[in-house]
């Protein structure tokens, strides 16, 4: 009898009757020779694009073939096939935190304060360039991990530089890092984000926790605008910038599945959005993005080159329904303090908030503090 291994990853459809399995390894990428689904098991199960899958691998005539499957979703085969369907889920308001701030550190302690982040919640991470959003998101890496152990955490990196990657990998240990560097094409840029999609949409219908960190949604519309494969039906007419019509679709998509599902599971999206880089295009790109948010982190040119970290637009940021992720008295402290920093411009609001939280070692007491003298 054969030998055979274990193997975890996501389906892939490479033809209308024929499945591959992509492993996170390889960032979801095609080995050579493929790992295949065998045809029985394709008949079997109700296979689909996206979903993650656990069994053995077995070398026939030479190529891997998958020739049984344990898990599908992360679950029992058969309770997959019994799973909710995505068009059936019902969204909620978000109302359970990351507490960001829990590690300690300052960066994390602010976001949590200005810009909370509930399991479920959608938020856009606006940045010119050079003001420190690739440090930030892994920070917020390390916090949830740090915070919410079990959550998965994946990071899809777009048209990154390779170094940049390798610094991810080694900063952010947890976390599932998927990425396409900027050496590959456009086309397998787009590949990649359609396959997350896919797979983050099944994750939910399976009632898993994910969080979504995504570097950066303005590289992702670009790749989208450049690919060489495109779908039925021609190309379409080119607005301003040279963005062709209706070309985020697949972005906006999958920006969207962030959401707490009622009576199941979330999916909680992280994503960076360059602003400010003398492109036409990528100001188009911001301006499908803007908005559909439900929490927001602005970052200031003005603040980074005074070397003022985070570079955080105090009053521009903010989390929509923040009060269902706080207490009520700690809810009246975030109100407080907002009216606090109201009265300063950008750099004073940060310097006045960094020599509040050096007064107290955790938000908690901050809070509390704050809404006793409000």
């Amino acid at each position: 009898m054969a030998e055979t291994e274990s193997v975890r990853g996501i389906l892939k459809r490479i033809d209308r009757q024929q499945f591959a399995v992509r492993t996170a390894e390889r960032s979801y990428r095609p080995r050579h020779p493929e790992v295949l689904v065998l045809p029985e098991l394709i008949r079997r199960y109700p296979l689909v694009e996206g979903a993650g899958v656990t069994g053995q691998v077995e070398n026939r005539k030479g190529k891997p073939k998958l020739v049984a499957i344990e898990t599908l979703g992360g679950i029992d085969p058969q309770a997959f096939a019994k799973r909710p369907r995505y068009s059936d889920l019902v969204a909620i308001d978000p109302f359970e935190r990351f507490d960001l701030g829990a590690a300690g550190q300052v960066t994390m302690r602010i976001v949590d304060l200005i810009a909370p982040i509930g399991k479920g919640s959608r938020q856009l991470i606006v940045s010119p360039p050079k003001a420190g959003k690739t440090v930030m998101l892994e920070q917020m890496v390390q916090a949830i991990r740090q915070c919410s152990p079990k959550t998965r955490v994946i990071v899809l990196l777009l048209d990154e530089r390779p170094e940049e990657v390798t610094q991810f990998r080694r900063a952010t240990e947890g976390a599932e890092i998927v990425a396409s560097t900027s050496d590959r094409t456009a086309d397998e840029h787009v590949e990649l984000a359609e396959l997350m999609l896919a797979h983050v949409q099944i994750e939910l219908e399976c009632g898993h926790e994910i969080v979504l960190m995504i570097d950066s949604l303005t590289r992702m519309g670009r790749s989208f605008n450049s690919r060489t494969r495109r779908s039925p039906g021609g190309s379409r007419p080119t607005m301003s910038g040279g963005l062709e019509a209706g070309i985020l679709e697949v972005p906006r998509r999958l920006f969207g599945l962030a959401r707490c599902v009622e009576n199941g599971g979330s999916v909680t999206i992280v994503a960076t959005c360059l602003v400010d880089t003398g492109s036409r295009m990528d100001q188009l790109i911001f301006e499908e993005f803007k908005g559909t948010g439900n929490s927001e982190i602005i970052l200031d040119r003005g603040l980074a080159e005074q070397r003022i970290w985070p570079a955080i637009n105090l009053p521009a940021s903010g989390t929509r329904k923040e009060a269902k992720l706080y207490t009520p008295q700690h809810s009246q402290g975030l109100s407080t303090l907002r009216r606090v920093l109201s009265g300063y411009e950008p750099r004073g609001a940060m310097e006045s908030l960094h020599k509040l939280l050096r007064k107290y070692p955790t938000n908690k007491e901050f809070l509390e503090n704050m809404a006793r003298n409000q």
